[in-house]
């Protein structure tokens, strides 16, 4: 028992979970303020990147920029202190991209019609969360198959810390292919050994210390050798100062059209927004426990009811601050890595957020390949599930590889779940294990061939 001079700061942010809490979930807050401060240097590109893309489809990118900025911040804080999650929240990348280019370019719909149909998948997804549809989606998942989802996304994450620090590229014989040495590829490489030599030795905060240590290695890159035009949008340095203070812009603020977007033509839009969202935090959510074994005593995620509460409640206010689809960040992995089992981390890098609404020219100092060697290692870190895989059953082997390559290959979480899913059913069907497949994996199946059709 505690005497009263011994305080529980992290009371608050505890998981309540029956029994006693398992020894990983020991941990102070200081290991939590760590892992708060790494997955925000982790994610914090999604302030410039996201408005960036939100812009081509007219939006003014400084407006974008509040609410990408006011989603995550929110969003995050609410992980925390309601589902007690180390899971931050953000604006999703590749839903930006179908916000912008897929719905507004290609279909040609004004982005406040846009908006409303984020706001209305975000009602849904409050709906299914609430009546426990997604739980019992979770439910439906083979163990297999999470193991391999988990994995997946494990090489999903070094893929693009790989392709963030230019050491993978683009290769027209081969798809893709190494770089040539240069001062860019060097300085990832002197990153990644330092931050893996940090983490092999167990150091507290080696992540932030490998990218400050990355950064800083960066800094002479096109001042006093090396020029890094060729993959920096022209620009020959890395690590840029544009000044220190900007100025928030609401112009996007509760701009969204909500009649407009219940227009029978906006259906499978908000169908899409539902699925990939749906299926982007389901998968995050079982990757991030699996590999870090952040889960209840059935073997599921971590009061997950509550972080999919959350995660759809993301959406909605994303349609209504000005922004595309909120959903869990698979960068959160690396704030877990460093002991982040509590909702204080995703409270830490929530509040991380909110000054960059008045001081986001300061996110050029850090540039993407400083973040790179820790996204790597963390995709290495999130393997650890694959060893569950059982490989010499080959009927769950199959659809747990065409799941766990898939997730990388396509760029696509869900692309690689949906095929992971399709596979399961029909090859558990044709050697006459129907006994293996829930009534609804079928009805997850049925949309996923619909959600490949839109």
């Amino acid at each position: 028992m505690k005497n009263n001079s011994e305080v529980d700061h992290l009371a608050l942010f505890r998981p309540r979970i029956p029994g006693r809490i398992s020894d990983h979930d020991r941990t102070d807050v200081k290991t939590e303020i760590i892992a708060g401060m790494t997955t925000f240097l982790a994610m914090m590109y999604i302030i410039v990147v996201n408005p960036s893309i939100l812009s081509a489809a007219g939006m003014p990118f400084s407006g974008v920029l509040t609410a990408t900025v006011l989603v995550t911040a929110f969003s995050s804080i609410a992980m925390g202190v309601y589902a007690h999650n180390p899971i931050a929240v953000a604006p999703g990348m590749g839903l930006n991209a179908f916000f912008a280019y897929s719905v507004v370019l290609g279909l040609g719909v004004r982005w406040e019609t846009a908006l409303g149909a984020v706001f209305w998948s975000g009602i849904v997804f409050i709906l299914l969360s609430a009546f426990n549809v997604r739980n019992m989606i979770v439910g439906a998942i083979a163990k297999q198959l999470r193991y391999a989802i988990a994995a997946g996304i494990g090489l999903f994450i070094a893929f693009i810390g790989f392709a963030n620090a230019k050491f993978v590229v683009g290769n027209p014989a081969t798809l893709v292919g190494i770089a040539k040495m240069n001062p860019v590829v060097l300085t990832f490489l002197a990153g990644l050994i330092v931050t893996s030599i940090l983490v092999v030795k167990r150091m507290k905060g080696a992540m932030v210390l490998g990218i400050a240590v990355t950064t800083l290695l960066a800094i002479p890159i096109g001042r006093w050798y090396g020029d890094a035009s060729a993959i920096n949008a022209g620009v020959p340095t890395l690590v840029t100062w544009k000044g220190v203070v900007s100025i928030p812009d609401f112009s996007v603020l509760f701009k969204l059209d909500l009649l407009g977007s219940l227009r029978l033509a906006m259906f499978p839009v908000i169908f899409s927004m539902l699925f990939t969202d749906m299926f982007d935090s389901l998968s995050t959510f079982i990757g991030v426990a699996e590999a870090a074994d952040i889960v209840d005593e059935n073997g599921e995620p971590r009061e997950l009811k509550r972080s999919l509460i959350v995660d759809a409640i993301s959406t909605t206010i994303a349609g209504l601050f000005g922004s595309s689809p909120g959903t869990a960040y698979i960068e959160s992995a690396t704030g877990v890595e460093e002991g982040g089992r509590t909702g204080l981390t995703a409270v830490t890098a929530g509040v991380l957020f909110l000054p960059f609404m008045f001081f986001s020219p300061l996110l050029s100092v850090v540039p993407p390949i400083a973040t790179a060697p820790a996204l790597v290692l963390v995709g290495a870190f999130m393997m650890k599930p694959v060893l569950k895989i059982n490989w010499t059953k080959f009927d769950d082997a199959f659809p747990a590889f065409f799941a766990m390559v898939l997730i990388p290959l396509t760029y696509s979480i869900t692309q690689g779940i949906v095929w992971g899913f399709i596979s399961w059913t029909l090859i558990k069907l044709a050697v006459g294990k129907r006994s293996e497949i829930g009534w609804m994996l079928l009805v997850i199946d049925a949309f996923s061939v619909l959600a490949l059709m839109v």
